[in-house]
């Protein structure tokens, strides 16, 4: 029978094991990212979702809960500040577990788990979709074409005075004082 079996005692004692969800949870809370084991996550996550949910409302009250459960004012500041206010406008699962494969020495399931919001690859790629048409990507190639020309008429002038310089001794040195004088003067000039 499984009575009274609500959550995994994870093979410890009670002290050792709320001792062991508060220093994970401070490591997510500073890192944003930890592996480990997925019994440990799931646990894991029951734990600190809660105190996730408890940052969004910053008050002394709210602090001092998160204090008792994490027992370390680094985590507790770093909870208030950046993640309370990124996660303000979601409802929860404010935490994702993603499987890696199996432990080397015993065979483990490990995974690595995350704050959802402060994953920047699945930020951006979200953001980055959009409709592509013929005629949008047919003007952007014609744009890059027409920019080097540009650049071309700006350089003629300057090799024009490098052609006058060899009435001095030392060619090199006169030329590359006179496209260093001249170039920033055309740029004013334009």
């Amino acid at each position: 029978m499984r009575h009274g079996k609500k959550f995994n005692h994870l093979g410890r004692k009670t002290a050792h094991r709320k001792a062991m969800l508060s220093n994970m949870s401070c490591s997510l809370i500073e890192h944003k990212r930890i592996t480990t084991t997925v019994a440990k996550a799931k646990a894991l996550k029951k734990y600190v979702e809660p105190l996730v949910n408890r940052s969004k409302d910053d008050s002394t009250h709210n602090r001092r809960v998160c204090f008792r459960y994490l027992a370390s004012k680094d985590a507790v500041t770093e909870l208030f500040r950046e993640v309370g206010p990124k996660v303000a406008n979601r409802d929860g699962g404010y935490t994702r577990v993603i499987r890696t494969g199996n432990r080397l020495g015993d065979n483990a399931e490990m995974c690595m788990i995350e704050l959802v919001d402060f994953n920047e690859i699945y930020g951006k790629d979200e953001k980055k979709k959009t409709r592509r048409s013929r005629r949008g990507g047919a003007t952007a190639v014609s744009k890059p074409e027409s920019a080097p020309a540009e650049e071309v008429v700006a350089e003629a002038p300057a090799e024009e005075v490098v052609a006058e310089a060899p009435a001095s001794e030392d060619v090199t040195e006169s030329s590359n004082d006179d496209t260093e004088t001249d170039s920033p003067e055309e740029k004013k000039e334009d």
